[in-house]
């Protein structure tokens, strides 16, 4: 199998319309997993998996779960509401990721999205860094637009 491609996860559109994630700084705790290219998380996931999860080859950089994001409080730009995360990084990464997922480890571990990376990125002995789209309406990772 594979990373699916890059996208909000459908059960987080639905979960967001019920109340279940808060995205206001500290309310909820989100967090960025990476995976092989053998995993199988898609906008179908719904939860946190480690079946296919990336492992750190040196045994001192990834651990299972991946980081704990900062998220940038929620605002809107004319009808966009949209949130972004700042960058994060491993350092001493040895390490190979195809992909990753988003979610709130504060809520059952809910799945939020899937990034595909579009292809293995290593890191052998450096710093393996996620980075974030500008924090605006046209390209924060989370957009809510109308059509």
């Amino acid at each position: 199998m594979a990373v699916g491609t890059s996208g909000v996860c459908t059960s987080f559109k639905q979960e967001l319309l019920v109340g279940e994630h808060n995205f206001t700084n500290g309310a909820d705790a989100f967090k960025i997993a990476l995976y092989t290219n053998s995993s199988t998380i898609s906008v179908a996931s719904t939860v946190y998996t480690a079946t296919g999860e990336t492992t750190n080859d040196a045994g001192t950089a990834y651990t299972a779960g991946g980081n704990t994001l900062v998220n940038v409080t929620p605002t809107t730009s004319g009808t966009t509401a949209y949130c972004d995360f700042s960058d994060t990084s491993w350092s001493t990464a040895s390490f190979t990721a195809y992909g990753a997922l988003i979610y709130n480890s504060s809520d059952s571990n809910k799945a939020v999205c899937v990034l595909n990376f579009g292809g293995d990125k290593t890191s052998s002995a450096g710093t393996f860094t996620i980075q974030f789209p500008a924090d605006d309406a046209s390209n924060a990772i989370l957009r809510l637009e109308t059509p």
